[in-house]
């Protein structure tokens, strides 16, 4: 069915789609949209396109949105109205404003739209998650959530100041382009009821967004239970690259690493954590896991695991965050205030 493959966009995330896109389907045409005017057709693609109206009249089945997030709802929407399937890189855009258009041209002509929170296909996450829910700690009193990198080690060989990630302009910064924390807690707590936050800019990169986020979520609580607090801090200015959440709970304590792919438990009563589960994954094994999943909701016409409107969600709870740093309180996600 996967006959015809766009992908928009084409730097480093872009580079790895096309990849999978051809290892998936070796017999489908691919084409690149590149915005810069390129002519070159990249390795592994059959057609290069500069502008929308070539990539529509190419009548893709399936597109993938890999451009900077500020322009990712320009580039989606008319692919949506043209009845195109979508897979949209993480975040869904750079702010909440104009995703209910997007919403409601996918309802409309009936198109599965999944979001690249690749995180949660990675198997180590969905055993963390499943031993929560299972109660392996019992009632979970607190959540702490981290991740740092350096941003210049993140793409060797390339000058981070002219990445997506340094550049407020092309949706960069620690909150957007580190949102994958926000959504795993979501999918794994519930929804966020309010967020208060600090977007600080610390170090002297060179960049003109914030490379340091803290934030603290409230989540919804049952009438009778007190409501779930997580703290959240996400950077760019680490040099010890970690990946971590630790669940907090009446039982002990248990704890996600992503980078090594365990969780660990400490539990009541012992002495130190003891390692109940590891998956290290590969470079691109969660990426070509979401890849089977899109190809596999498109042929059975259902809708993804990670849907446009979790990708909103998150997109609220940083509007809210971003305020809650201006005014120095907290917000309840989905308000109307204005930043």
């Amino acid at each position: 069915m996967i006959n015809r493959i766009l992908i928009v966009g084409f730097g480093s995330i872009g580079k790895r789609h096309l990849d999978l896109a051809r290892a998936l389907h070796p017999l489908a045409e691919i084409a690149i949209l590149r915005h810069q005017g390129h002519s070159t057709i990249p390795e592994g693609a059959d057609h290069v396109f500069s502008n929308m109206s070539e990539a529509l009249v190419f009548a893709p089945k399936l597109a993938v949105i890999s451009n900077p997030a500020t322009f990712h709802l320009s580039s989606a929407i008319p692919l949506a109205e043209a009845g195109v399937h979508l897979f949209i890189e993480k975040p869904l855009s750079a702010s909440s404003e104009g995703v209910k258009d997007l919403v409601e041209a996918c309802k409309k002509a009936n198109i599965a739209l999944g979001v690249g929170y690749n995180l949660r296909f990675l198997k180590s996450l969905q055993k963390f998650k499943t031993m929560l829910d299972n109660q392996i700690i019992g009632k979970v009193w607190s959540v702490r959530s981290e991740i740092g990198q350096y941003l210049p080690s993140w793409r060797p060989g390339s000058d981070y100041r002219k990445s997506v990630s340094a550049q407020h302009k092309l949706g960069g910064g620690a909150l957007l382009e580190l949102s994958h924390e926000i959504d795993y807690l979501r999918w794994i707590f519930g929804e966020v009821d309010w967020v208060q936050a600090i977007l600080t800019q610390q170090s002297d990169l060179e960049v003109d967004v914030e490379d340091t986020a803290h934030l603290v979520l409230g989540f919804c609580a049952d009438v009778n239970e007190r409501a779930l607090v997580a703290s959240v801090n996400l950077d760019f200015i680490r040099q010890d690259t970690v990946r971590l959440c630790t669940s907090i709970g009446k039982l002990g304590s248990l704890r996600w690493n992503g980078i090594a792919g365990t969780v660990e438990l400490w539990a009541a009563g012992e002495c130190g954590w003891q390692e109940i589960y590891k998956d290290q994954p590969t470079r691109d094994v969660s990426y070509a896991a979401e890849w089977q999943h899109m190809i596999s909701c498109i042929e059975q016409e259902t809708q993804p695991m990670i849907t446009c409107e979790d990708g909103l969600k998150v997109l609220q709870i940083i509007d809210s965050a971003r305020l809650s740093s201006k005014i120095k309180s907290q917000v309840e996600i989905g308000s109307d205030n204005e930043l």
